[in-house]
């Protein structure tokens, strides 16, 4: 299955407030039901079991909602792992106004250097190009003290398939449409791999329910990679 971009609506500055807040409710929902939280929870307890740390400051890009983090950290913190999360998406009207957040690009991150021990996106990887992503991992290592963290889909028919197949349950049309866009624009493991090779030393990568993909990316002079 080779990857097919488009353009989701989501995406668009065009995209009315209450259709978008429609939409991000049901990729609440997909998240919830469908390993998304799974997957951030997972790479989160593989960090804190690498470096023996308990509490992580997090930035979350793109966050929208910034319902997936916070979901996974009321499930870590029954294992004793806590978050202190911050969201950032360029797009205020998707920010909850509850929540410690950010407006800004994912490309141009404005905090200094090791300000985060993690970076984490979820949903994000595959709205961009190979340069913006690389661009974005590189942005994402100089923030972090640890790792950057991605959980995105993986492309296959049929994850595709699941898709259609998941119509009834995505109240909002633009959901319907974007999540045919998501999985034809996905990236598979090994190009995601080649893609981040030059990045750092240490890329961890895992495959999690439903067609989800977990990523790992170690920042280069961590004590776990010298």
């Amino acid at each position: 299955m080779q990857r097919v971009v488009s353009q989701e609506i989501l995406d668009s500055p065009s995209c009315p407030p209450a259709e978008a807040h429609k939409s991000l409710r049901d990729l609440s929902r997909i998240n919830r039901w469908f390993g998304g939280v799974a997957t951030t929870r997972s790479l989160i307890e593989h960090v804190a079991a690498a470096t023996g740390q308990k509490h992580f400051s997090l930035l979350e890009v793109a966050s929208g909602f910034g319902d997936v983090p916070r979901a996974a950290a009321a499930q870590l913190a029954t294992e004793g792992i806590t978050l202190d999360i911050t969201d950032l998406d360029r797009f205020g009207t998707h920010l909850q106004p509850e929540h410690r957040a950010v407006i800004a690009d994912a490309l141009a991150i404005p905090f200094h250097d090791h300000s985060f021990d993690l970076v984490s996106c979820s949903l994000f990887a595959h709205h961009l190009q190979p340069p913006e992503l690389t661009c974005f991992v590189n942005q994402a290592l100089r923030v972090c003290r640890h790792a950057v963290l991605i959980n995105d889909l993986i492309r296959h028919p049929l994850h595709l398939a699941l898709v259609y197949a998941g119509f009834p349950l995505m109240r909002s049309s633009i959901s319907r449409r974007d999540g045919v866009a998501s999985v034809r624009r996905a990236y598979v493991p090994q190009e995601i791999k080649k893609m981040l090779a030059r990045e750092s030393t240490r890329i961890v990568i895992s495959r999690h329910y439903l067609f989800r993909m977990g990523v790992t990316v170690w920042k280069q002079g961590n004590e776990l990679l010298k």
